[in-house]
């Protein structure tokens, strides 16, 4: 029982994770030690799943795609999505420098627990980590487009949004927002849009099966160059959370709201020039050290993280 509240919880801050343009939900899985076993329950569901159900039954076919921890971790991301967008948003609205510092301090700590899983550190490995910077800092470079909401592209952006999500270091609301889909999707969490809906839903499980079984391969063959490459990303995704932004350009919700598109970091000092607003940097130290501190907590209520993780699921 504690076991399920615990895969229970991990959705809820999975789903609060996600509302934010630049914080995966993978790195909350990551810290939290069900990250392989979520990539290994992915992978099974394939096709074959059906022949394996008419050959040996709903039994074989449940524990083979774990599928009381799936049900438990996404049921609770979803719900956890719908309870949380509206606060986030909120705070986004704000309070954006204390909760960009929070989810930069979750971040950075959760990038040394990928690096904390990685044994001795060559310089190939140290390679890997500079390329997943340098990915990570061109990804949230990106300048955003503006897709038209059609169900269509609202497949093909959940797809690509979902690799994002289950990549430790930057989300996948991110992505779509660099897509121009993320205010239409959270107005359809809102207004409860089934259609809209619908096709995210059916492209982000046509795009995680489709990546779980990569990251599956990579994990079993070359794990410890994914971790570096992990841990760089996360670190070069640092630069997206960055508390003090100066905002170039914005994407209008539904509602009319501003929502920021592309985003330089700035010291506290032009940041307070550019809006006339307190930076509030002691503030922002503190909310960095309440992101740390949640890391270590996390990682301790893992009780073994990511290798008794590795070790139950055999990957």
């Amino acid at each position: 029982m504690f076991e399920k509240i615990r895969i229970a919880l991990v959705g809820v801050l999975m789903g609060a994770a996600e509302v934010v343009p630049g914080v995966s939900g993978g790195t909350i899985a990551f810290v939290m030690g069900v990250y392989e076993r979520l990539i290994l329950s992915v992978r099974h569901m394939t096709p074959m799943l059906v022949a394996d159900l008419f050959r040996s039954g709903i039994p074989f076919v449940w524990k083979k795609v774990d599928a009381t921890f799936m049900l438990i971790l996404f049921g609770f991301m979803g719900l956890s999505v719908i309870v949380f967008a509206r606060g986030i948003t909120y705070m986004m609205q704000e309070q954006p420098v204390l909760l960009w510092a929070y989810f930069f301090g979750l971040v950075l700590a959760s990038s040394w627990i990928v690096g904390h899983q990685i044994g001795r550190f060559t310089a190939r490995l140290g390679i890997c980590t500079f390329l997943g910077a340098v990915f990570g800092v061109l990804v949230t470079s990106v300048v955003p487009v503006n897709l038209p909401p059609t169900p269509l592209f609202i497949f093909l952006g959940g797809a690509v949004a979902v690799c994002a999500w289950i990549l430790p270091g930057i989300s996948g609301s991110f992505i779509l927002l660099i897509l121009g889909l993320y205010g239409v999707i959270l107005e359809a969490i809102h207004s409860l849009d089934l259609v809209t809906l619908g096709a995210l839903g059916a492209g982000c499980a046509i795009g995680l099966v489709t990546f779980a079984q990569l990251l599956s391969w990579l994990f079993s063959h070359h794990r410890e160059p994914l971790l570096s490459v992990l841990m760089g990303f996360m670190l070069g995704s640092l630069t997206k959370l960055w508390p003090w932004k100066e905002t170039l350009s914005y994407q209008l919700g539904s509602d009319g709201r501003q929502i920021p598109l592309e985003q330089n970091p700035v010291s506290p000092q032009v940041w307070f020039e550019l809006t006339g607003s307190d930076p509030q940097i002691g503030l922002a130290i503190i909310a960095v050290l309440l992101g740390l501190v949640s890391v270590i907590a996390l990682d301790k209520l893992a009780f073994g993280n990511s290798d008794s993780t590795s070790a139950k699921t055999g990957m």
